[in-house]
């Protein structure tokens, strides 16, 4: 992950392998005007982006494509608390939207919600990929401080 910020608590690998490993959805905030938007969606960790598919009439997608920028975090609600956040840079990715789709289905359902990745497939030809290229990126962990918690 490039552009890691030096008061980051975790380094780069650290960094890669919280975002490979982790099957926590992404937070995106992109503007919207007056108040930003969040929204948690899948996403997949690769070659130091981050990957997502969103459905073309979403106001995420409609607000990503407008904008081309977005805020993000990846962080579980549970101490104790760490994770990843930064800024993106945002770009469409309709080459390989069935791939990654199908990708963020093994990841987050495996095998659990047949019902659920046959209905998330059977509209693909309706979703947009998107990029996240990361300008910014940070971590914080609080494991030291919150060993009671654990």
């Amino acid at each position: 992950m490039k552009n890691l910020s030096t008061k980051s608590d975790w380094d780069q690998r650290q960094v890669e392998t919280f975002l490979k490993s982790s099957r926590i959805p992404i937070r995106i905030a992109v503007d919207d005007g007056d108040y930003p938007l969040i929204c948690s969606v899948w996403y997949q960790y690769r070659d130091g982006t981050l990957c997502i598919v969103s459905h073309k009439t979403s106001k995420l997608a409609k607000l990503l494509q407008a904008r081309g920028r977005c805020a993000f975090e990846i962080a579980p609600n549970d101490p104790p608390y760490q994770g990843v956040r930064g800024k993106a840079e945002v770009s469409s990715n309709q080459d390989d939207v069935h791939s990654t789709l199908r990708h963020l289905i093994d990841r987050y359902l495996g095998d659990t919600n047949r019902s659920l990745a046959k209905w998330l497939l059977s509209r693909v030809d309706d979703e947009l990929g998107f990029v996240l290229t990361p300008t910014w990126v940070t971590s914080w962990d609080y494991g030291g401080r919150m060993d009671d918690a654990n």
